[in-house]
């Protein structure tokens, strides 16, 4: 019997716990542990594999967004599995073992849909590139070869660095993303010093309309919109966005409640 992406991929939808290959095998039985080790080290299963079956499925909207986030594929038993290295897991919240890998996954919002259109293993030991790196390149890929349609990027304080939002912004599309409570913004209009975050003053107008401020290091010019989120009781975000239209921190956080659908 032949052993083949379908059966490969039929047992990982059915089967998200224990997806080892020992497990697999055992529910197989005329195929071998090792029938299936030979086939997963001869096969490759790239990001191009998964466009190739996803990309006319999607339903675009113009308005749509892009959500990155990354997860930590728990390999605490496996030290010697090759992209296998010591990194922090939020699930976990804490440093293990794992796999690390860059999602992203495009969310059609108007109608409740979202698909995982490109994702990256993160191995600097093997080929040298950050995290910020791989969503570059999956954002160049999905603009210039991919032509997909979207309006904006929804990504965690991880990836909300200077580079990465510059970056968004010159392609023409907004970002989303909550910063570091000791970043450093001006919103005095350069008659303060730059102060921290989380020691801006708030009055009634700015906590719902938001402020328009001037991170440390962006160009002269280049401001943002800086709202304050209740999360929960005991959590507040401060969200920046480029588009200075944006005037409603309500909407502000509903568009930040999409970012969880990677999660699922």
């Amino acid at each position: 019997m032949r052993f083949t992406k379908l059966n490969y991929c039929q047992y990982l939808l059915s089967n998200q716990i224990n997806y080892t290959l020992t497990n697999l095998a055992e529910h197989l039985e005329q195929i071998s542990h090792d029938k299936i080790n030979r086939y997963l080290k001869n096969e490759k299963l790239t990001p191009r594999l998964l466009w190739d079956n996803v990309k006319d499925l999607i339903e675009r909207n113009e308005k749509a967004y892009l959500v990155f986030d990354d997860t930590v594929i728990d390999k605490r038993y496996a030290i010697e599995v090759e992209p296998s290295k010591r990194q922090y897991s939020g699930n976990e919240h804490g440093v293990i073992q794992g796999i690390g890998r860059v999602n992203c996954v495009y969310v059609n919002h108007e109608i409740g849909k979202f698909w995982v259109v490109d994702y990256r293993i993160y191995d600097p030991d093997r080929d040298g590139k950050t995290k910020i790196e791989h969503v570059t390149e999956m954002l160049q890929n999905l603009v210039y070869h991919k032509n997909l349609l979207f309006q904006s990027v929804l990504m965690d304080t991880w990836y909300a660095t200077n580079k990465l939002m510059l970056y968004i912004d010159g392609l023409g599309k907004y970002y989303y993303c909550p910063l570091k409570r000791n970043r450093l913004v001006d919103d005095t209009e350069e008659q303060e010093d730059y102060k921290r975050i989380e020691l801006l003053s708030w009055d009634e107008k700015h906590l719902k309309l938001g402020k328009t401020v001037k991170i440390k290091k962006f160009p002269g010019a280049k401001k943002v919109k800086l709202f304050r989120v209740t999360v929960s009781t005991d959590r507040t975000d401060f969200i920046a966005t480029n588009d200075l239209s944006q005037d409603s921190t309500d909407v502000v956080q509903q568009v930040c409640k999409v970012r969880w659908k990677v999660e699922e």
